[in-house]
């Protein structure tokens, strides 16, 4: 796709968007209220792990002090702020090789904090796959077909999170029962719609509110209970007949010096979007409905909606509209195999299909915060009237792509693809439509 005015604005308000929610200054605004009595450990854990241990670091450097020690578990291994941490690269979207190294880090770690210490937590979104690592009596290989099958389900980030921290080493408030009585403040950059706390990475410092018969109810609800392996359906049924503890709820020991704040969001990316697009002479709507559902389906929706307020631009409305949307959608993958791409890719092809032959100054970009979409390079795309006769032209099948879940193929053809890089944050995805 060749570079155009509106695609170049809609990258703008992408950057912006994400600058907004950048979680080094974002947390450093708040340590800068401490008083701190002794050096932290820190544990910054997740996709914006790097950048938060570099702001806490820096924090601490300016009171003349140094991490008592810390971990860093990212999507990649880079060189830490300080000799005081261990790194380690886990694996996303699934637990791999990588993230048992990293659940077994952790564990050393939390072995070497005593009770009068003090423990900063930074969290972001990753995390559950970064650190996965299965409770035991679950295999390794259990654990990642296990995560795999509720990737693939169409379950929202929510369910899937009370679904997996039962059968994870650390999530369900399992990393606060480690630490306790250690003092724990946990700072979060929060990748699901209404902040909770408790889904945010599987909630490792939080306590679950799912018991195990909950947990039991939405596999069956999803068609997974008998798919999921045999050890994870034996972990519930012990818990529900009383065998075996459950997870640590509310009013446990384990939560009675801990505590916790959101620095980030995905609502302030889209206000940061939405005062961009305003000085840019865009009247900008943030639509409260969060996105989410499946990302074909809220493609085309979003497309068609796109469209219609174009439609209704008149003399007493302004010319220039800008609709911006924020959550997850999910992908239904199937038994079939599927293609290369993700959730944004999948949702920006779906509309650029709706799209096809709209007028220029029309478009729409679907990326996620954290410039990675699915197992790919891209972000996400900025889709138009031209993107799907693009693609065809370039020797693709849209249609059949998007039914193999085979986007990313297209839209590379089409030159549609957002590549800005790894951003350091994690907040959910960002949908911006222009006219």
């Amino acid at each position: 796709m060749p570079s155009s005015p509106t695609r170049h604005l809609l990258g703008e308000l992408y950057r912006i968007a994400t600058e907004a929610v950048n979680p080094g200054p974002a947390l450093e605004a708040r340590l800068r209220l401490l008083e701190l009595a002794r050096p932290p450990w820190i544990l910054a854990l997740g996709k914006a792990a790097a950048p938060m241990a570099a702001a806490a670091t820096a924090v601490l450097g300016e009171q003349g002090l140094e991490p008592a020690g810390g971990l860093i578990v990212s999507p990649r291994a880079d060189p830490p702020p300080h000799p005081a941490f261990a790194v380690v690269a886990g694996d996303h979207p699934e637990p791999g090789a990588g993230s048992l190294a990293a659940a077994d880090a952790l564990g050393r770690v939390t072995d070497r904090i005593g009770p009068d210490d003090e423990v900063w937590v930074l969290l972001s979104g990753g995390t559950s796959s970064l650190i996965g690592a299965p409770e035991p009596g679950i295999s390794p290989s259990d654990l990642t077909a296990l995560y795999a099958l509720l990737l693939g389900s169409g379950l929202d980030i929510t369910a899937m999170n009370r679904i997996r921290k039962r059968f994870s080493r650390w999530g369900g408030g399992k990393l606060a029962r480690a630490l306790a009585p250690a003092r724990v403040r946990c700072y979060v950059v929060s990748d699901v719609i209404g902040d909770d706390l408790a889904s945010i990475g599987s909630g490792p410092c939080v306590p679950d509110p799912a018991t195990a018969s909950e947990v039991r109810r939405m596999l069956e609800a999803a068609a997974l209970w008998e798919r999921i392996p045999p050890a994870a359906r034996e972990l519930v049924s012990a818990a529900e007949a009383g065998k075996t503890a459950e997870t640590p709820k509310p009013g446990d020991e384990a939560f009675a010096r801990v505590t916790l704040e959101v620095i980030a969001s995905n609502r302030l990316a889209l206000e940061a979007a939405a005062a961009r697009a305003a000085a840019e002479g865009l009247a900008p709507e943030i639509v409260a409905a969060p996105l989410a559902g499946e990302a074909a389906t809220a493609g085309a929706t979003l497309a068609a909606v796109l469209l219609q307020h174009c439609g209704h631009s008149g003399p007493s409305q302004p010319r220039r509209r800008c609709l911006i949307w924020g959550g997850e959608t999910t992908v239904t993958l199937g038994a079939a195999p599927s293609g290369l791409g993700g959730r944004c890719q999948e949702l920006a092809l779906a509309a650029a299909g709706v799209l096809d032959g709209a007028l220029p100054g029309v478009a729409l970009l679907a990326a996620g915060t954290d410039g990675r979409d699915g197992p790919t390079d891209a972000a996400g795309a900025i889709v138009d009237g031209t993107t799907w006769r693009a693609a065809a032209a370039a020797g693709r099948d849209p249609s059949r792509d998007l039914r193999a879940h085979d986007a990313y193929r297209s839209l590379d053809a089409a030159g549609a693809l957002l590549r800005p890089g790894l951003t350091g944050t994690n907040v959910m995805d960002v949908v911006v439509g222009i006219c």
